[in-house]
């Protein structure tokens, strides 16, 4: 993996946190694919992401609950994983019906293809989530999920701005979910964050406090409905497992991390 750097390298820490968790006997995660490629790289993930915390694989229990329910609500939608590295969301909570696009810059989908294989309802598109063509890949003008698992934080504010307004532009009927770093967080990757000795985490320029995410996003767009924020549920490794508590905690909320779920205003009703 050693053509693997940058913000692409942080595939392999994501799967490192989900594999080793789906492994566990008592992980909180099953995801067979996800363990099979974690075994199959052979890569030394200790040595450069540190021990497993298990908050990646809270994050994908997280969409996949929250996308499992929008597919139940629309049965044949199409969900756009912007991002997707070597997540495996569409092997754990495919239903035989969801259209599902898989969207990162080539480096990463050639990576991707080497342990999983698109088919006719879960296709790979090599592009950068910037790369605003990817949406001529979506076929439909039905009901549309956008997922950002682990992806804003490594852009600017304006080009999170310039994304977010093109989806709700373009797509309708269109739900979101992304997480977000607060901004102590995002300045400590600035200055550079070592995540371990052998590992230096890509700058995170874009980070928001819980209580200013809503009102930034209602200025980007008037197409922004309703804005549900979730905390992470569960960490491994203190103190990061405090996390669940804390959110609880109105003036500590802002320097934790975030899952936001965005609902679009229906644009003939809204």
């Amino acid at each position: 993996m050693s053509e693997l750097t940058g913000i692409p390298e942080t595939m392999l820490w994501t799967l490192h946190n989900r594999g080793s968790e789906a492994v566990r006997p008592d992980g909180f995660i099953r995801d067979q694919e996800a363990a099979r490629i974690y075994a199959s790289i052979d890569y030394d993930y200790e040595r450069s992401f540190g021990r497993p915390d298990g908050s990646h694989a809270t994050r994908s229990v997280m969409f996949d609950e929250v996308v499992g329910d929008w597919m139940k609500r629309h049965p044949g939608g199409t969900v756009v994983e912007l991002g997707c590295g070597l997540e495996t969301q569409f092997q754990r909570i495919d239903d035989g019906r969801v259209r599902w696009l898989c969207v990162d810059v080539p480096e990463a989908i050639a990576v991707r293809e080497r342990f999983l294989s698109p088919n006719e309802r879960c296709r790979f598109v090599p592009r950068s989530a910037l790369d605003l063509s990817w949406m001529d890949a979506v076929e439909t003008s039905g009901p549309v999920f956008v997922t950002a698992q682990g992806l804003l934080m490594y852009f600017e504010e304006a080009e999170v701005r310039h994304l977010l307004t093109a989806i709700l532009d373009r797509f309708p009927d269109v739900e979101l979910m992304f997480d977000v770093i607060p901004p102590w967080f995002s300045r400590k990757t600035l200055s550079g964050l070592q995540k371990t000795r052998h590992y230096r985490a890509p700058e995170m320029p874009w980070g928001v406090g819980h209580s200013d995410l809503e009102p930034l996003l209602r200025s980007w767009s008037p197409r922004i409905g309703c804005v549900r924020m979730m905390p992470y549920r569960r960490f491994r490794i203190f103190p990061w497992s405090l996390v669940p508590l804390l959110a609880r905690i109105p003036g500590l909320r802002e320097i934790m991390p975030w899952i936001a779920h965005v609902a679009a205003l229906d644009t003939e009703h809204g």
